[in-house]
């Protein structure tokens, strides 16, 4: 004789999964509510961690000034001055190859032959020595960055400008 020992429940087909499952949907619910606050200071603390790579956004890879130039002094890094040649003539970094932004794909190999060689990436303003940067990337130059700000932020800081 066998002997039914589900007789008399209910969810007698499955024992156990329906009940565990409206159990488990419970102490999801009730934990959410009963920790709200941990969970909202959790969230909080989470988005200013990663509010700096939020901010950078296309800015991902930019050098401040300092951060340029210890990067020329220590790592001997080219600079790359991407603006026409009437604006690099008014003043630009001292030592700074210019390759206008138009013509940096065709004459930046030519110019700089080493593919691994660090190089700092100056426009006016910063918007499109990112270019540059991307463009430098899509040619094989990994260690491609930009000056964050360009000459305006250069010449705010008070570092050296050669004219010519």
């Amino acid at each position: 004789m066998k002997v039914d020992a589900l007789a008399g429940r209910p969810g007698a087909t499955q024992p156990g999964i329906l009940k565990s499952r409206a159990y488990s949907k419970g102490v999801s619910v009730s934990f959410f509510i009963d920790n709200w606050v941990l969970i909202a200071v959790a969230l909080t603390s989470g988005a200013f961690l990663l509010w700096p790579l939020v901010a950078a956004g296309g800015r991902a890879g930019s050098l401040n000034t300092t951060e340029a130039v210890q990067l020329m002094n220590r790592e001997k890094a080219f600079v790359v001055d991407v603006r026409d040649a009437a604006a690099f003539a008014e003043g630009h970094v001292i030592g700074a190859k210019n390759v206008p932004l138009g013509e940096l794909e065709a004459k930046l190999p030519g110019t700089i032959k080493n593919k691994a060689a660090k190089l700092v990436f100056v426009c006016a303003n910063g918007a499109a020595a990112n270019r540059g940067v991307a463009i430098a990337k899509k040619l094989g130059y990994e260690n491609a960055q930009s000056l964050t700000g360009g000459m305006g932020a250069w010449v705010k800081a008070n570092l050296p400008v050669e004219k010519t």
